[in-house]
């Protein structure tokens, strides 16, 4: 998806055409289709980002989306390593004393997050740009 379809996505969400966006934001007449051949500044594109509260990276395709599957696999792993790091010898501790359980849930979090960081950048990495969303 183009830089101006993906504009014009959000806009549509909002029940708003490209002329009425570029209105609302101060942007000359045109502006957003004349993108379809040049790259815009910095300031509006940030102006187009903060207005759908999206990243500029999103806005560019430069966002590595997680599909269903991802999220399954996930969730797997997650499971996986926690039950591994339970059957320890005595289960999981910290300086000698076993863990609670709001310790343990800042644990998953801080778990669930690494792996999907490691499945973002694995991503990132073997996926070809012309697959890329």
């Amino acid at each position: 998806m183009t830089l101006v379809e993906k504009i014009r996505t959000l806009a549509n969400q909002r029940n708003m055409s490209l002329p009425q966006l570029e209105i609302e934001l101060g942007l000359g007449n045109g502006t957003i289709s004349r993108w379809r051949t040049s790259s815009p500044n910095t300031d509006k594109l940030r102006k187009i980002a903060d207005y759908f509260d999206v990243s500029m990276d999103d806005l560019l395709g430069r966002t590595v989306t997680l599909t269903s599957k991802d999220e399954k696999d996930i969730a797997k792993r997650l499971e996986q390593t926690l039950a591994d790091l339970e059957q320890g010898q005595d289960g999981l501790m910290f300086s000698g004393e076993p863990l609670d359980e709001a310790t343990k849930e800042l644990l998953k979090v801080s778990l669930e997050n690494s792996i999907r960081i490691a499945k973002i950048n694995a991503k990132e990495k073997f996926t070809p740009k012309k697959y890329r969303k």
